[in-house]
């Protein structure tokens, strides 16, 4: 299947085609550097439409309208015009439901594919945040992350000010899920779950905190709920990376995602595994890691390579414990839950498959 990816080069664009890439789609993107030309051929081309395309940080009113209700309405009639019938989800706002021009722009839009015809998906974001969200521009959450990391002040006028946010991959994945359905379209607006509500204090909090256990001996946090993993991995996204590549890896396992990398410190990554899935079987002879559940029950074995004493514990993400694994012990993880579980590790180095003290021996004989 063909999608075309309108705002492709935009924070949630970036996220959304990589994903769609993931799951074998052909995406076709569109942003500021294509034509009405480029647009029309790409629509002629597609199965699906992802709209995500707009502005938010306008020089001047006008183009509050032009980026959104006007792009949008073009969007509509070319899709018209090609005489097909291909689904649209869109990206609006809550402040669509505001009265501002932000807001009302943004409704505009969403009233002109609701009363398209077309089959149709109105999505109104929250606060959305995740990796690769730009600082300084119109993210509190990526600029108190990017302060933070690098040691500079952040200002917050309301500690108690409530704000609503939806994580980046949850939207890539509302949205593929959406594709991957009926394709009849919806009247209604239509929401990304979960939404999590946190206070601006209690985010810069979390966020000193999680810098603070890093750069301690301890290295891991201690992560309570679904949140504070998802602001965590964003967290690792800005600091300090010592000039080294982070990889992410995908199988029919799970996932295998490095988060942060620090000579100082080591490296900490995030391991997702399926249910019934178990990973691992190998031993270090110097190198030290420390495994946290923070999401799923999940058996942690460890053998000794030397004599064969066996080391068992069971973890579940709602109240977890830091695993030590041991130097000369062979150890696996397995998932037993009935839900993805997500396991931050820590390694005392950074990997380095010229001396990675890595060796394969099966834990259970």
């Amino acid at each position: 299947m063909k999608v075309l990816v309108t705002g492709s080069n935009g924070f949630i664009g970036k996220h959304m085609c990589l994903q769609l890439e993931r799951h074998n789609f052909t995406v076709l993107k569109y942003d500021l550097d294509n034509t009405d030309e480029d647009l029309k051929q790409f629509i002629n081309d597609a199965d699906f439409i992802v709209h995500l395309a707009g502005i938010n940080r306008p020089l001047t009113i006008q183009e509050f309208y032009d980026g959104n209700s006007n792009f949008t309405a073009k969007l509509v009639d070319f899709v018209k015009n090609s005489n097909k019938n291909t689904p649209i989800i869109m990206s609006s706002s809550i402040q669509a439901s505001l009265d501002n021009d932000y807001g009302k722009s943004k409704k505009m839009g969403e009233d002109y594919l609701l009363n398209s015809g077309l089959p149709v998906y109105v999505y109104r974001l929250a606060n959305v945040f995740g990796k690769w969200c730009r600082p300084n521009y119109n993210s509190a959450v990526a600029t108190f992350c990017y302060n933070i990391a690098h040691n500079l002040p952040i200002q917050i006028r309301d500690r108690e000010y409530v704000v609503h946010f939806n994580y980046i991959d949850d939207i890539c994945e509302e949205f593929i899920n959406t594709i991957n359905g009926d394709l009849d379209g919806r009247k209604d607006i239509l929401y990304v779950q979960p939404t999590h509500d946190c206070s601006l204090g209690k985010l810069a909090d979390l966020l000193y905190y999680f810098k603070g256990e890093i750069e301690s001996d301890r290295h891991l946090p201690l992560i309570h709920n679904e949140f504070e993993l998802k602001l965590f991995k964003m967290f690792c996204d800005y600091l300090s990376d010592d000039g080294y590549s982070f990889n992410y890896a995908y199988d029919n396992r799970g996932s295998f995602e490095e988060l942060y990398k620090s000579k100082k410190w080591g490296q900490i990554s995030d391991n997702v595994a399926f249910p019934g899935i178990t990973k691992g079987g190998h031993y270090h002879t110097y190198k030290k890691e420390i495994f946290y559940t923070v999401i799923g029950q999940c058996e942690i074995k460890q053998r000794n390579i030397d004599n064969d004493d066996m080391i068992c514990d069971v973890v579940d993400g709602k109240n977890s414990r830091p695993v030590d694994i041991k130097v000369g012990y062979t150890h696996q993880i397995k998932n037993i839950g009935q839900e993805n579980s997500h396991t931050i590790m820590w390694i005392s180095e950074i990997y380095n498959p010229e001396t990675h003290d890595t060796y394969r021996e099966e834990v259970e004989k």
